[in-house]
């Protein structure tokens, strides 16, 4: 028998360039997955905090990671404070909450303020094993000094009610490392600026900033608005919106050797959580935000005024800041003022619906709601919320209600004297509290609706409502910082 022929002499050019591209190309990939995974640090995402949730699916459950700024001056960035700035854990300078739908439609970036005044829970610090006790009323950006971010994600959990899926920490110099690795970014600023403290100097109208000045423009204290965090938020959320848009117009997020730049620049000076801690983690989560449109990529800012024991610090304002943390919970769309849902006790999942059934209307009353003697015991601790829930009966007729500061309990409860039997089912079915909730109590002249912490929002049982004006802008909006007077450039 005749042996073959030999392969046609093009065949084998082919089949030797194949495997050169295919070798060459396994180990490109090989180089940068070694190169960015040794990149990476992390920590605990927990100082000892209970989780009673699944730990979330990166690339298919809804993502809520808290983005925290580091102002430690350690290393890279020792020239920004003293030998003493450098030690410890550092404060968060910056603290955001990215959630990522399930289905990634929608994203929203929630800024907490640093000079909001929080109970920090009890923390263990991972690196010691040491136990520090709960404070309360400290700012919140001193939750990480002392036990490190794990203690920040639990502080921020217990604020908001939630269970935070990952963190990701940055430092001064991921700021300026990732400006430079997307060519600069527009900023735009209502007059000339200088800050002497954080080195910040713009002409009037639209910069492209990069390095030193991209991190001037982020940490400048008193730059903008009043000079206050809320002015830096206002800055901070304008840059991130714009940066949002230069990623998005440019499709870098598309495109592999963009990304690659981008993510080298970053996990240099990036430490996240050990859930988080590979390539493959990091590169699902940005390859979720490359279609989310720009107009439902919403900043937003917890609701704050300036704090009863010290003017220079925040705290929360009732029952708009308790409202938003329920919308968010509810996994509501929060560029959608007035969206309802029954909320989910779960921080994770898919999406509620966005509409609530509405409780049947009772039939005309064989009583005058005018004459009614209608208290609200409010027991949920939550300002206001007596008043609010008042509020709302006297607009259901109930023109006697009034309302009163008591215990806190668990559980709403409406609660009947005799005789009123007939009244106290539509003071329920008003405020969408169940029948099995209605109780005869000998003790209640009249009807009581004891309120508790399972009602500490909306005027509905159990529903959850989006507040107005949460929403400071979104990513599809251009927008000026208006400088502060003190640092209008001459």
């Amino acid at each position: 028998m005749n042996a073959p022929k030999g392969l046609p002499l093009w065949l084998k050019v082919t089949a030797v360039t194949v495997s050169v591209l295919l070798v060459a190309g396994i180990a490109f990939a090989a180089y940068w997955v070694i190169r960015l995974q040794s990149n990476i640090s992390k920590a605990p995402l927990s100082a000892g905090a209970p989780r009673t949730e699944a730990a979330a699916n990166d690339a298919t459950d809804r993502q809520q990671i808290l983005i925290l700024g580091s102002d430690t001056r350690d290393g890279k960035n020792s020239q920004y404070g003293s030998t003493q700035d450098s030690t410890g854990y550092g404060q968060s300078d910056v603290m955001m909450l990215l959630d990522i739908s399930a289905d990634n439609k929608r994203v929203s970036l929630t800024s907490i303020p640093r000079d909001l005044l929080v109970d920090v829970p009890k923390c263990t610090d991972p690196k010691t094993n040491t136990v520090y006790k709960a404070h309360s009323n400290v700012m919140i950006n001193s939750a990480m000094a002392e036990a490190g971010i794990g203690c920040a994600v639990d502080t921020v959990n217990k604020l908001m009610g939630m269970q935070i899926d990952h963190f990701m920490m940055a430092d001064f110099n991921a700021v300026k490392e990732l400006s430079n690795a997307v060519g600069g970014v527009n900023v735009c600023v209502s007059d000339a600026v200088y800050d002497p403290d954080s080195g910040l100097r713009l002409p009037k109208g639209t910069s492209s900033v990069q390095g030193e000045q991209a991190l001037a423009f982020l940490r400048t204290r008193h730059g903008f608005g009043d000079g206050s965090d809320l002015g830096r938020i206002q800055a901070q959320q304008g840059f991130l919106s714009s940066l949002t848009r230069k990623i998005k117009s440019d499709g870098t997020l598309s495109n592999p050797q963009s990304l690659l730049s981008i993510a080298d620049a970053v996990t240099k000076n990036l430490t996240v959580d050990e859930g988080l801690a590979s390539v493959q983690s990091l590169l699902t989560i940005g390859s979720r935000l490359k279609d989310v449109d720009l107009s439902k990529v919403a900043f937003v800012s917890v609701p704050t005024q300036p704090a009863a024991v010290d003017p220079n610090r925040l705290e929360l304002v009732e029952p708009q800041a308790t409202q938003l943390f329920a919308a968010m919970r509810a996994n509501l769309d929060l560029t959608t003022p007035g969206a309802t849902a029954s909320p989910s006790p779960a921080a994770s999942g898919t999406p509620s619906s966005s509409a609530v059934p509405a409780p049947s209307t009772p039939a005309v009353p064989a009583y005058d709601k005018a004459l009614q003697p209608v208290t609200v015991a409010d027991g949920t601790g939550v300002a206001s919320r007596g008043q609010e829930i008042a509020a709302a009966l006297v607009g259901g007729g109930f023109t006697k209600a009034a309302h009163f500061l008591a215990a806190a309990v668990p559980k709403t409860v409406v609660y009947y004297g005799t005789g009123y039997a007939d009244v106290a089912p539509d003071v329920a079915n008003l405020l969408g509290i169940p029948a099995s909730q209605v109780e005869l109590s000998k003790g209640v002249v009249g009807v009581q609706v004891y309120i508790g912490s399972d009602f500490n929002s909306g005027t509905k049982y159990g529903v959850a409502s989006v507040p107005s004006d949460v929403v400071k802008q979104t990513a599809g909006d251009v927008k000026c910082q208006a400088v502060n007077p003190a640092l209008i450039a001459k």
